[in-house]
């Protein structure tokens, strides 16, 4: 198939993806002289603009300079990382942190640095792409349990058992990204427990979001994985990813993990950003996520009473399932035609027949557009003949 035509086919199968430029990123946007509701930002927090993060980005970068200039191993290992993994580490209660230039990348280096040489791995099947690729990076072998389905997670572990000199490792994320729903974790923990396995939670939806004092979902639970993960692209506010870990591990890793020692480090600006937003959630303790958490339950309500068939709430995350991909553009394009921004997510995101609009509520919603996203997206609906 050649290039041309291998975009006809994505176009013919409603999966033809392009860039479309914005000038903002705010929850509330102007384009081109008009206000706009955007429902598509991961930034819970609404901790993009805030004074204390752009103000420490701002000295970080007339301290440093625009990039670390170095892989982290070489010269680009600055105090000001050390700084942040420390904090980070303290913050999750683990012996160490190590930051990376993305969620995505740490992730695709910590999950071969724990599997080592010899493995078998278990794996929730709606997990992050990025688990998945650094799954298949690592070479080993695998299994992928039914979402949310700690009882064949057991079933698998058993089935498999520890080959001699074998590591086995369980890996789920704790809110998972298109579905928003949470893992069941107390669970998932028990079996990789009992059947002597590490467990990898990656908590980019959580942390910042939920948990006592912001801490995230294992932390809910009362639970300290072997590792930690965590984008700095979602409450956070910022971009960078960490691993928080035990020193052991956090050795390993970085002997292992080809994203961290092929990688120049974190730009000082990202660094300083992350330190000003742990502060935020230590001097918070949790607040901010409550609003994020409130807003997003009010809107839950309001799809459901609107007639739209709404899983249990259990994040900022809420999917308006559509199936046909088609109909998915056709919905996001509607309401685009309102000032409401909410893409449509389709496969290989999500699972053939499952396209979506992925709703996403932060604190620079109100009250008031909340409402109006629900009036827009009940109208779409009825439009289509998704809605009575």
């Amino acid at each position: 198939m050649t290039p041309h035509e291998a975009l006809d086919d994505l176009t013919r199968r409603g999966l033809l993806r392009s860039l479309k430029p914005l000038p903002d990123n705010r929850g509330r946007l102007v384009v081109a002289g008009e206000t706009w509701l955007n429902f598509c930002s991961n930034d819970y927090l609404d901790l993009g603009h805030d004074p204390a993060l752009v103000a420490a980005s701002v000295r970080a970068v007339e301290d440093l300079g625009c990039s670390a200039a170095g892989s982290r191993l070489v010269s680009g290992h600055l105090d000001l990382h050390a700084e942040f993994e420390a904090k980070a580490a303290a913050f999750l209660g683990f012996e160490a942190a190590l930051l990376f230039g993305s969620g995505f990348l740490a992730n695709l280096g910590a999950v071969p640095a724990l599997a080592g040489e010899k493995a078998t791995i278990f794996c929730d099947r709606l997990n992050h792409a990025s688990l998945i690729d650094g799954i298949r990076m690592s070479g080993m072998k695998w299994h992928r349990y039914r979402h949310n389905d700690p009882a064949h997670l057991d079933e698998l572990l058993t089935k498999h058992p520890a080959e001699a000199g074998e590591t086995r490792l369980v890996i789920t994320d704790s809110i998972f990204s298109m579905d928003g729903d949470a893992a069941p974790l107390a669970a998932v923990a028990e079996a990789a427990r009992r059947h002597g396995a590490l467990l990898l939670v990656d908590e980019s939806h959580a942390i910042g979001v939920m948990g006592p004092s912001s801490k995230g979902l294992c932390a809910a639970f009362g639970l300290k994985p072997d590792a930690i993960t965590c984008g700095m692209g979602k409450a956070f506010g910022g971009y960078g990813g960490f691993v928080a870990t035990s020193a052991t591990l956090a050795a390993l890793i970085v002997n292992r993990a080809r994203s961290f020692i092929y990688s120049t480090g974190l730009p000082p600006a990202c660094v300083g950003a992350g330190i000003a937003a742990l502060d935020r959630f230590a001097e918070t303790r949790g607040a901010l996520g409550d609003e994020a958490m409130a807003l997003a339950k009010r809107m839950h309500g309001l799809l459901a009473e609107a007639g739209f068939e709404m899983p249990p709430f259990a994040s900022p995350i809420l999917p308006v399932m559509v199936g046909d991909n088609h109909l998915a553009q056709e919905f996001a394009a509607r309401l685009a035609a309102r000032r409401i921004l909410c893409s449509a997510i389709r496969p290989p995101t999500v699972p053939p027949g499952t396209a979506r609009l992925r709703l996403t509520v932060t604190r620079a919603h109100t009250g008031a557009d909340l409402i109006a996203a629900r009036d827009a997206f009940a109208a779409v609906a009825r439009e289509l003949g998704l809605l009575p």
